[in-house]
């Protein structure tokens, strides 16, 4: 389960991270879709992240563990959005941008510790 989230969340970074460069795109700019605030840095982070959930959706324990951090890492971007606006000063983010960030933690997090084995003797 984790590895098919993973790599399809992948793919789906890398897809947005490029729209983000792409003029006509990006309204103004800076709104992707008219509805996120992106800037470089927030693309770059997309295809970051992409890049990465692909590498590590090539094993279903690598993907829990991807799964499991990530999860961890955008809940804390959505409440360093929540609070701050942006993200360490550097990635911007708007109300839409905060709330894609906590669904995105959840199903990271649902994918990572669903997906875990159990160890109790059946």
């Amino acid at each position: 389960m984790a590895q098919t989230v993973v790599k399809v969340l992948g793919w789906v970074f890398l897809v947005i991270g490029i729209l983000g460069f792409v003029p006509g795109i990006t309204a103004d700019g800076d709104m992707l879709l008219g509805v996120f605030e992106v800037n470089a840095a927030h693309n770059i982070v997309h295809l970051l992240t992409g890049i990465l959930a692909l590498v590590f959706a090539r094993s279903a324990s690598q993907a829990r563990t991807f799964a499991m951090v990530f999860g961890i890492i955008y809940a804390i971007i959505a409440l360093l959005g929540f609070f701050t606006g942006d993200v360490l000063g550097f990635v911007v983010a708007n109300g839409a941008d905060n709330w894609l960030h906590v669904l995105l933690a959840i199903i990271f997090l649902w994918a990572g510790f669903a997906g875990r084995k159990s160890t109790a003797a059946v």
